[in-house]
């Protein structure tokens, strides 16, 4: 796993604002995956956790994280990507702008996001984080992410 790239305060984090600043390394959503995602949530829906009935009754062939795993992911990713380092204790998840799921991850792809500050005060950022599916055109998900410093 690659070292993140360390960002030294919000004032090197302003002067990246519309550029992208890290691509995290891939990251395999696999089936064990959904299922305990599915437990923790109460999320058993079929289309996530039964993989005979998806394969044959589903557009996908296979088993589909839920969403919102894919967006718990991003903590993750962004740990394993961005590290942004300043006069602050703590960051915290803020919530998101504009979230999308615009493709399903199909159980066993792998995944990565990446990373763009779009606005940052003293105490906020604003990413715009997309998450690629290997070997797919279209994105898993897109979304404004904001986070508080403290």
């Amino acid at each position: 796993m690659p070292n993140p790239r360390v960002i030294n305060g919000l004032d090197e984090l302003r002067s990246l604002i519309g550029r992208e600043v890290g691509v995290s390394d891939w990251l395999e959503v696999s089936q064990d995956m959904i299922n305990r995602f599915a437990d923790l949530t109460g999320d058993h829906q079929w289309i996530h956790v039964d993989v005979e009935r998806a394969r044959r009754e589903t557009p996908f062939g296979s088993t589909i994280a839920h969403g919102f795993l894919t967006v718990s992911l991003l903590s993750e990713l962004s740990r394993r990507t961005v590290e942004v380092r300043g006069d602050f204790k703590m960051r915290i998840n803020y919530g998101f702008n504009r979230l999308r799921f615009v493709s399903p991850v199909p159980a066993g792809a792998k995944i990565r996001a990446r990373f763009t500050p779009q606005k940052v005060t003293d105490n906020e950022v604003t990413w715009q984080v997309t998450v690629e599916i290997e070997g797919q055109e279209k994105p898993a998900l897109v979304a404004e992410w904001l986070g508080r410093f403290y």
